[in-house]
């Protein structure tokens, strides 16, 4: 027994229509001609976009011009790969990286309508570089996904965190070995509030703080898987 995945990108399709997994289930147990069952590497909220999932299934490779032709316009299979049996695209994973777009600018950019959160008010950079060091190391993130929630291990080992700016967009990447729901969007909508001075103390919030002690939590249109790391 074999299992084969590869990465996809897929722009968010619209809330209480189809979902991007179920396409491409679809697409692939046409051009397989057998059913498939899909694991994926990272699940998203919806209406959050993927530059980078991963997903396997048991089975064999599938010509991609086959399965793209397809899938709708908002998905591309990007490579496919045999690995080792047993392979997880979701239990193999060493880490996720995410990044989250703001358009700061006081008038809107409709190419970026639906792509990135437009905010059209002053920010503190220094303090939003400040939030993104202290994500850094393993942390308590209790405060940062919903109270009615499945989790029962709330501490994740967060690599890499940074702010960065290109023009008028600020960008936040983050990867980590694992995330929670909504944990990504209620980071950024807190760091915003940190850095328009709305409130204070996010270092505490690091420590097991309740969702009530966070911030709102950021839309899901800025939002995407960008990377799923295997070593």
């Amino acid at each position: 027994m074999s299992y084969d995945g590869g990465p996809f990108a897929g722009w968010a399709l619209q809330p209480g229509q189809r979902t991007v997994a179920a396409e491409v289930v679809k697409a692939l147990g046409i051009v397989l001609r057998r059913p498939v069952t899909l694991t994926v590497a990272g699940r998203t909220d919806s209406g959050v976009h993927a530059l980078g999932q991963v997903v396997s299934y048991d089975g064999p490779l599938p010509r991609l011009r086959s399965v793209n032709a397809l899938l709708p316009d908002e998905i591309s299979v990007l490579a496919a790969e045999t690995v080792p049996d047993g392979f997880s695209a979701r239990y193999d994973a060493k880490a996720r990286s995410y990044v989250y777009r703001v358009l700061n600018r006081s008038q809107p950019d409709p190419f970026e309508r639906g792509r990135a959160l437009w905010w059209p008010y002053a920010l503190d950079r220094d303090a939003l570089d400040a939030c993104a060091a202290l994500l850094v190391g393993s942390h308590d993130f209790t405060a940062f996904t919903p109270t009615e929630t499945s989790h029962r291990r709330f501490q994740r080992d967060v690599f890499s965190a940074a702010w960065q700016r290109h023009g008028d967009l600020l960008e936040f990447r983050i990867e980590a070995d694992s995330f929670m729901r909504n944990m990504n969007r209620i980071l950024v909508g807190t760091m915003l509030e940190v850095a328009q001075g709305q409130r204070t103390g996010f270092a505490e919030l690091l420590q097991g703080a309740p969702r009530a002690a966070a911030g709102r939590t950021a839309p899901p249109h800025g939002l995407y898987l960008e990377r799923v790391r295997y070593a």
